[in-house]
């Protein structure tokens, strides 16, 4: 029975590898949650707003994304988009690096959806008194909006979102699927290489559990600032 080892992490190019695969990670969280908090923003200001086809084609859009795999979703995006794209965009794209593009383009549109509906129901907890008196005011239906009813439900939908967050941040392991060298493909390569199957794996499952963790103390924290009082 072999002993676990640790320090097998060290040799050779491996520390480099890994710092490369966590700096992918990361931006690939940053990005896809960009996208997704800017999407999910969108969809849930359309879902309030008056007009039966726009918020049906954001339950459509929302049942899609909540009911088909993720993985299935970043296939489309990296091996059937781009087939419809004009040559000279694939040529630019994949200069670019489609994998990383396609990929955080996936997760953040699929993220999206979580997110509008953790403000959707945020924003139907606030009074409709409070947008009407916003209006009444002089406020624009969009400025009523950003101005008073979208922060206060952000506030309250933060455990919801902080959840989604850490959510995205387990879905940016699906990329490896379509070759971007984030954490996971990276331990997965190291692994092929050294055959130190536990030592790598458990370092990433102890990446991926210091992080998600971080995530959801820095949630924590923000809920405990942001608490609205009396809620």
């Amino acid at each position: 029975m072999n002993a676990i080892d640790p320090s097998v992490l060290l040799r050779g190019d491996y520390p480099q590898l890994i710092a490369k695969g966590l700096v992918t990670m990361l931006e690939l969280t940053a990005a896809a949650w960009l996208l997704a908090a800017i999407v999910g923003t969108l969809l849930a200001l359309i879902r309030m707003a008056p007009g039966r086809a726009a918020q049906g084609f954001v339950a459509v859009y929302v049942e899609y994304h909540q009911n088909v795999p993720m993985l299935v979703q970043i296939f489309l995006w990296y091996f059937g988009i781009p087939t419809l794209l004009p040559p000279e965009w694939q040529q630019w794209i994949n200069k670019h690096g489609s994998e990383f593009f396609f990929a955080f383009i996936a997760i953040g549109l699929a993220m999206g959806a979580y997110v509008s509906e953790g403000l959707r129901g945020g924003i139907r907890s606030i009074p409709k008194s409070q947008l009407e008196a916003a209006r009444a005011l002089g406020l624009t239906y969009l400025q009523s909006f950003r101005l008073v009813v979208l922060p206060q439900a952000v506030r309250i939908a933060l455990p919801a979102l902080v959840n989604y967050t850490v959510l995205l941040f387990k879905n940016t392991s699906l990329a490896m699927a379509v070759g971007v060298a984030e954490l996971t493909y990276v331990t997965r390569e190291i692994e092929s290489q050294s055959f130190r199957t536990v030592e790598v794996y458990l370092f990433a499952t102890i990446v991926y559990l210091g992080i998600s963790l971080l995530i959801m103390a820095g949630g924590s924290l923000a809920e405990r600032r942001l608490r609205i009082p009396g809620r």
